[in-house]
């Protein structure tokens, strides 16, 4: 049993883990409790889990860092920091389930960090999207210079962070900050939907798609294409793959579109 602050709660509805920021008084921000927890959840996972929904309590995902909380750091400790967030996240990245992440209000600054870590994003109508580091003289250091630039290209990240620039939900899904917009209050409702289809896949397909396919996309063509090889090889030997393929062939399986 893990021992969380009470800045995070889970909960577990079937096969389904549920991970919720419990900060509201402060939109969700962020001070090193909030993220070692998250870290410490993600690494985690009870067995038999087949995917993670993470979402804030209140009117907002997360509005980023808590600058209440913030100390005086030397060059070396703030280098620290910022490689606790990026160990922290990538718990969330390359963990063992797929996670989908319900966003609402502020999504800004280390939120959209988080958000940006997670598999799937579903926004509601109240989302909104901001890297105000910019105009507070500071740079971002929980891996938005890494994840956010591949959701939406060099160019848009760069005129975020230059000129203050905020999204709003139907926006951000256009460009590829969320791929799903939904009403207000049925973004839980839609992510329990997506994470039950998320869980009934094979488990190597899964897998692939969270640590292999991020590498495939990082690597140049030749090597991307002989991990790819090597993955289809994999998966398809697994003998969950050619239960499925013959429950498929033998007209048991839904077809594309059913």
């Amino acid at each position: 049993m893990l021992s969380l602050p009470d800045t995070i709660q889970t909960t577990i509805q079937d096969n389904i883990l549920l991970v919720k920021l419990n900060r509201p008084e402060k939109r969700n921000a962020f001070n090193d409790e909030l993220v070692l927890a998250i870290e410490q959840v993600f690494a985690n996972v009870p067995a038999g889990i087949g995917c993670a929904i993470i979402y804030g309590e209140g009117k907002h995902f997360s509005a980023g860092l808590d600058l209440s909380a913030l100390t005086e750091r030397d060059a070396v400790q703030g280098l620290h920091h910022s490689r606790m967030w990026h160990r922290a996240l990538d718990r969330v990245q390359f963990g063992t389930v797929p996670v989908i992440a319900v966003l609402n209000g502020a999504c800004v600054g280390g939120g959209l960090e988080l958000a940006s870590a997670c598999h799937i994003r579903i926004a509601e109508t109240s989302t909104f999207y901001a890297l105000p580091e910019g105009q507070r003289g500071i740079f971002v250091g929980g891996g938005a210079s890494v994840r956010v630039p591949k959701l939406i290209g060099l160019a848009r990240m760069t005129d975020m962070m230059l000129t203050g620039r905020v999204y709003q939900a139907d926006e951000g899904m256009a460009i590829g900050l969320s791929q799903y917009v939904t009403d207000e209050g049925k973004g839980v409702e839609m992510a329990m939907e997506l994470a039950k289809k998320v869980a009934s896949n094979a488990g190597m397909t899964n897998y692939a798609l969270m640590h292999i396919l991020p590498r495939i996309v990082d690597s140049a063509q030749e090597q991307g294409l002989m991990m790819e090889s090597l993955t289809a090889a994999i998966a398809q030997n697994a003998p969950e793959a050619k239960a499925r393929l013959q429950e498929f062939l033998d007209g048991k399986a839904k077809k594309v579109g059913q």
